[in-house]
């Protein structure tokens, strides 16, 4: 893969932290491993530009021999490549973008998808739906934008949560990942940039690649979005579009705060660039009210912010109805150009969906709660039996993100299926590979079903690491 962003040698520098081990003379070699392991960390993505050797050499302090030396050992590996007047980047050895594919057995437990049952209440929303479907009958049933009912209260609720908004700025699509490739199809073009978190939405990463565009990664620190480095990337690589979740970010459950959404908004609006928002998980909140935390990345960027949002985390995957929230001119030229994809979304489940919203929260306050104690359960099963693993509690959302402790991620994968146990290699959340030391546990099943799914990610951790299953704490 071409290179699609440069990292400065101070930036390099403090990504490798105190890379030489004490009293180690293999400084080549330390040094090579320590960029292996930002690669498989994921904060040095797959097509990263590396800054020359002599500016390496001195952000560091040591001989352009012993950086030179590295790279020779990082190109043999297949982990770096080089052109002549291009320079060095990072690439990714074969074999790092397989996806295991785990036997689909009714005795499996799924880690994959993180998608929870109905929420109660679903059955008479669509009882008093079907009562409003009488007034649609006679009419044609394309509803264009979508039921105006619908749209009404979408808006109410941003309007709510601090982004004033009217019907005419929303859009029903089937879904939020059909939001996504509406706005991706209409605002780029093959061969155009689109700026990504790293890691991120795996289904993202595939509409992107999909519409002939290529995702430009910018990795999350450990604590969060890293402002500087999102402009860095902006101004080095001019995407075309930006990919974000702000709101308990899938998978790392991160929440950028208000000071950091009014920084990344100014970001936008100085680089004139436009952001799809994924509000996915914006509705489980498992420690506070949605409505009282930060308002949504529009309330600060204003037009440069298209935001998108569903049912299918916070009510039932079943109900695939999404929609898009965006500028007026916007959702219009948007709605003309849908008609090449589809014709607009089910009359019946937008008024379902409607009728859920004016139930008002308590279905949600149920669904939070219960997704809370299921979070709680598989944290204290991971501490148990995983004790080496380290994550952090979500405020919110639906996984953890666990740091292994040695790269593993894709063998863990592998593993886990014959024990039982559906996990997703963490390269799937990356746009070039990487992550091994990085595994995404969705909290989505009963709390008794994660606590065993731990157990037996437990054993396969201990076939992958050599550890006799003797050891293992019990449960």
């Amino acid at each position: 893969m071409d290179p699609i962003g440069r990292i400065s040698a101070r930036r390099l520098a403090l990504v490798l932290g105190a890379w030489r081990r004490n009293g180690s003379r293999q400084g080549a070699a330390d040094l090579a491993a320590a960029i292996e392991l930002g690669v498989l960390d994921g904060q040095l993505p797959v097509g990263t530009r590396l800054p020359s050797e002599r500016e390496l050499a001195e952000a560091l302090d040591v001989s352009r021999t012993l950086v030179a030396a590295a790279l020779d050992r990082l190109r043999d590996a297949g982990l770096v490549a080089s052109r002549r007047g291009a320079g060095s980047w990072i690439t990714a050895p074969r074999g790092w973008l397989l996806d295991p594919a785990p036997p689909d057995s009714p005795q499996a437990i799924d880690l994959v998808r993180a998608a929870t049952p109905a929420v109660p209440g679903v059955m008479a929303a669509v009882d008093r739906a079907r009562l409003l479907l009488v007034d649609e009958l006679g009419r044609h049933g394309y509803t264009g934008r979508g039921v105006l009912l619908l749209r009404e209260r979408i808006a109410a609720r941003y309007t709510a949560r601090g982004l004033p908004t009217s019907p005419e700025q929303i859009m029903i699509t089937n879904g939020a990942h059909h939001a996504f490739v509406l706005v991706l199809r209409m605002l780029t073009h093959p061969g155009d940039r689109v700026l990504v978190e790293q890691p991120t939405y795996p289904n993202a990463l595939d509409a992107i690649r999909a519409a002939h565009t290529t995702p430009v990664p910018v990795a999350l620190g450990e604590h969060g979005w890293d402002l500087a480095g999102l402009e860095a990337a902006v101004r080095q690589t001019a995407p075309r579009l930006a990919y974000v979740i702000v709101d308990f970010h899938n998978p790392t459950g991160a929440r950028l705060d208000a000071a950091g959404r009014e920084g990344l908004a100014a970001l936008l609006a100085r680089t004139q660039t436009h952001a799809v928002v994924d509000e996915t998980f914006a509705e489980l909140d498992l420690e506070g009210d949605p409505l009282d935390g930060p308002p949504p990345l529009g309330a600060f960027a204003g037009d440069w912010a298209i935001t998108v949002g569903t049912m299918s985390k916070s009510h039932w995957g079943g109900l695939r109805i999404g929609w898009i929230r965006a500028s007026e001119d916007l959702v219009t030229r948007l709605s003309s150009s849908r008609f090449g994809s589809d014709l607009g979304s089910p009359v019946f489940e937008q008024l379902v969906v409607a009728e859920l919203l004016d139930a008002g929260d308590s279905a949600l306050v149920t669904r939070r709660a219960d997704v809370r104690a299921q979070r709680d359960a598989l944290a204290e099963a991971v501490r148990r039996d995983l004790p080496d693993w380290r994550f952090r509690v979500p405020a919110g959302g639906l996984s953890l993100w666990c740091r292994l402790p040695e790269p593993m991620s894709t063998r863990l994968a592998v593993a886990a299926a014959n024990h039982g146990v559906q996990v997703a290699p963490a390269s799937r959340f990356s746009a070039q590979g990487g992550l091994e030391h990085w595994l995404r546990l969705p909290y989505a099943q009963p709390a008794e079903r994660l606590t065993e799914a731990v157990t037996r990610l437990a054993l396969a951790a201990a076939s992958v690491r050599g550890a006799p299953a003797d050891d293992l704490p019990v449960a």
